[in-house]
Parts: C-alpha cells; sequence; structure tokens
C-alpha cells in the first residue's frame, strides 16, 4: 500500500460505526485514540440545551477526525460538575466517581490496543479530576489531555470579540459557539443576562440575596451572541486543539 493509499483509507473513525477488526487494524497502524469529555445534563440557561457541552465535544470530535487519524471513542457525557445541581437535569458525579470512571475508560482503551490517547475535555470542573486520574497508575500508553477552551487561539479571538463585562457560562461565548454549531438548538427569545456575576462556587437560583444568584443559570450576557462570532471562535478553537494535539 502506496503513501497515498494508506492516507485515504486511515482516515478518523467514530469507534462506534466500526466493528472490532476494523479497529484493531487502525490502532494497530498508529491511529491516535480519542475520548471527548462533554456534560450532555448540564443547564445552559433557558435559552440552551443541557446537552451544550455534549454538542461542542460532539462537533469537535468529527473536525478532529476530518483532519487526523484517529478513533473517536463515545463521549462521556457524565462528569463531575457539582456547581449546577440546583438546576432540574443537571446531573454530576462524585469527583472520586468520576475519576474511576475515566481511569477504567483509558484502561480500556489501552487494553483495545491504542499505543496514545488524547482526553478532549470540555468542562472547566472537570480539569483538575481529569489531572488527578491521568496522575494515578501507569496506562502503558502516553495520554495527552487537551482542555479544548484553554487555546491561544481561542482566547485572542476571544478578546477581540466579547462585548459582554464578564461571562463564564452559557454566556455571550457560550452562546456564540452554539449558534455556530447547533443553531436549532438556541432559543436566543429566552436568552437573558445574568444580574451580578459567579465568582466561584455553587450557581444559585433561588435566593436572590445569596451569594452566585443566578435565576436562569447564566454568567454573563448571552443577548451579545451572534453566528459570525460562533464561526470565528470555533475556527480558532479547532485550531487550538490540532496544534496541541498528537499525531496519528
Amino acid at each position: 500500500m502506496n503513501s497515498r493509499q494508506s492516507t485515504e483509507h486511515f482516515r478518523g473513525v467514530r469507534l462506534g460505526d466500526c466493528a472490532w477488526p476494523e479497529i484493531e487494524t487502525r490502532l494497530a497502524a498508529g491511529a491516535l485514540a480519542v475520548l471527548p469529555v462533554g456534560a450532555a445534563s448540564k443547564e445552559h440557561g433557558r435559552h440552551l440545551p443541557l446537552a451544550s457541552d455534549y454538542l461542542q465535544a460532539e462537533w469537535l470530535a468529527d473536525r478532529v477526525a476530518e483532519h487526523r487519524n484517529v478513533v473517536v471513542w463515545p463521549t462521556l457525557a457524565y462528569g463531575y460538575y457539582p456547581v449546577f445541581i440546583d438546576y432540574p437535569g443537571s446531573n454530576s458525579l462524585s469527583r472520586a466517581t468520576f475519576v474511576a470512571v475515566v481511569q477504567e475508560l483509558l484502561a480500556g482503551v489501552a487494553q483495545a490496543g491504542a499505543g496514545r490517547a488524547a482526553l478532549l475535555n470540555t468542562g472547566i470542573s472537570t480539569i483538575e479530576p481529569l489531572e488527578a486520574a491521568l496522575a494515578a497508575g501507569d496506562r502503558g500508553m502516553p495520554v495527552t489531555l487537551v482542555n479544548v477552551y484553554a487555546g491561544p487561539r481561542l482566547a485572542a479571538a476571544w478578546r477581540v470579540l466579547e462585548e459582554q463585562a464578564w461571562g463564564g457560562h452559557a454566556d455571550e461565548i457560550e452562546t456564540s459557539l452554539m449558534l455556530a454549531i447547533a443553531p436549532h438548538r438556541v432559543d436566543m427569545a429566552r436568552a437573558e443576562p445574568a444580574p451580578t456575576p459567579i465568582l466561584r462556587g455553587r450557581f444559585n437560583r433561588h435566593d436572590p440575596q445569596a451569594p452566585n444568584y443566578s435565576p436562569a443559570g447564566v454568567n454573563g450576557d448571552p443577548t451579545r451572541a451572534s453566528l459570525v462570532k460562533g464561526r470565528q471562535l470555533l475556527d480558532a478553537l479547532l485550531q487550538d486543539v490540532l496544534a496541541v494535539l498528537p499525531q496519528g
């Protein structure tokens, strides 16, 4: 098989779309195993679906598979998201359970024959436990943690495009991303700015006198979001991820 045929044959794939012999062949030939991490049940205000993180992780996994020789594992849709549990439908595993789940999944990835792996993490509260999961034990393969919103290109685009006074969750930036990824899932008529900044800790939807009050579950001003901003932010985000993702 010449190099051109090899490149055509080993484009990125979703694990769930393949039978096991193809996965064995691809991993043996050096494909990078990718495990996206994105919450499917975490509140994102009244205007975004609870699966916003999941949809972002899925979009990114598809783009990575277009550019790299990867096998994309099913997105880990539950994780450690304790600050959002006051809002119906928001679920959080305990930190210990989340760490254990990640470690067991990575052990399975290694057992499948992967020589290298990467975690595509769309969360913030998940960063520390993911670091802990990777620090504990020897999986027999290197694993790269890619915190997808931490790259320099995205930060630069963010500084140029952002109009809100503060942000952090279901805000101008995240809503713009979702307008570019899944506009049919965004209800801008229900978008509303947060009354005060959420500085740290659990969001509070019940008591206006208590810290971190956010009746909608928003930190920032999603009304300033736009599709144009979202497309620019997504392009920067993808370039950041591809720059740090190990070659497959």
